[in-house]
């Protein structure tokens, strides 16, 4: 792709960003202009209702750019793992995997915090990609696109059920995660964004260090290893690095399904297969999606407002059936 043409992407996708963002301040219970979101954002007062509301909403649109972000890698990161075009968090089974240890953490170990809530999601997380990896992998032919899917949609269907189990006896535990079961950004606060900043920031960083590596994995493991790739290394940063972005995403949101599929497909199919690319656009596409998706919630919800892992659950529904169709679970 030549340079300019990625600059006119680029340039349109922060376009798309910073109008999905002016969107999420203004829109929901009490509109606001647009005018007026930006002068208070220029001038910071909180002298009226309206810019009170301006300054409310603004972790919440933070954190829903950071979270849109983390699960676009994580699902890029996890496609180029298992060389499978329909992986990502959701349907590998992690989220879930995360949201068992938290509900269980909760029901079992009265966790409260942000920060226990992050490492039950992280144990949770890593232990059920270990576990479907390795099913995966089982018998000939090894980690196959279609085997990792099969064992994925197992695994997520299997942990649903106990997820489903421990809540259903306690009604203390289910009023407690009622809302982050389904994925959402509501409940955003600047501390909770500190708090997961760090484990994001790593993911991030490693997912962005490992893109070479990478790039050379997709051509084959006998081709990276005669390149001087450790492939088994390579796989475990990417892991690490898909884990860290998954994992502190599900711990404050809850388990946001489709965004870690619908965006690295998309962006392969518009910049080609090369990492270097599809994981920063990744990032950006991924804010872009939850942050208007939360958006459309609120305004479909109105007064009240749909979760945003429902919305991007209702549009990512038929595009993972087209994906199927037309993928045919051919390896990346």
């Amino acid at each position: 792709m030549k340079p300019s043409k990625i600059i006119l992407l680029l340039s349109v996708s922060i376009l798309s960003l910073v109008l999905c963002v002016l969107a999420s301040l203004a829109f929901g219970a009490r509109n606001i202009s647009f005018i007026e979101v930006v002068d208070t954002l220029i001038h910071s007062r909180m002298a009226t209702i309206n810019e009170i509301v301006v300054h409310e909403r603004i972790p919440r649109t933070v954190f829903a750019i950071l979270a849109g972000a983390a699960l676009g890698v994580s699902g890029a990161l996890m496609q180029a793992i298992t060389r499978n075009p329909i992986a990502d968090p959701s349907i590998l089974g992690v989220n879930t995997g995360a949201s068992l240890f938290v509900v269980g953490g909760i029901a079992f170990f009265s966790i409260s915090s942000a920060e226990e809530y992050i490492l039950f999601a992280l144990v949770g997380a890593a232990i059920t990609a270990v576990f479907v990896y390795g099913i995966g992998s089982m018998g000939y032919g090894g980690a196959t696109p279609i085997k990792l899917a099969l064992a994925g949609a197992a695994t997520s269907a299997a942990l649903s059920s106990l997820v489903s189990a421990i809540m259903l006896p306690r009604a203390d535990v289910m009023n407690a995660i009622r809302f982050w079961q389904v994925g959402s950004v509501s409940g955003a606060t600047w501390e909770g964004i500190i708090t997961v900043l760090p484990f994001m920031s790593i993911g991030l960083v490693l997912g962005m260090l490992s893109t070479p590596a990478l790039d050379a994995l997709a051509m084959g493991d006998d081709i990276a290893t005669g390149l001087g790739v450790r492939t088994g290394l390579v796989r475990l940063v990417g892991f690490l690095a898909g884990v860290l972005l998954c994992g502190a995403t599900t711990a404050l949101a809850g388990p946001i399904g489709f965004v870690g599929l619908m965006v690295p497909h998309t962006m392969r199919l518009i910049f080609g297969p090369k990492l270097r690319l599809i994981i920063p656009m990744s990032a950006i596409g991924g804010a872009v999606l939850l942050t208007l998706s939360d958006v459309l919630g609120r305004l479909i919800g109105s007064p009240g407002e749909l979760e945003v892992g429902i919305v991007t659950a209702f549009i990512g529904a038929p595009i993972l059936i087209m994906i199927a169709m037309r993928a045919k679970v051919r390896a990346i």
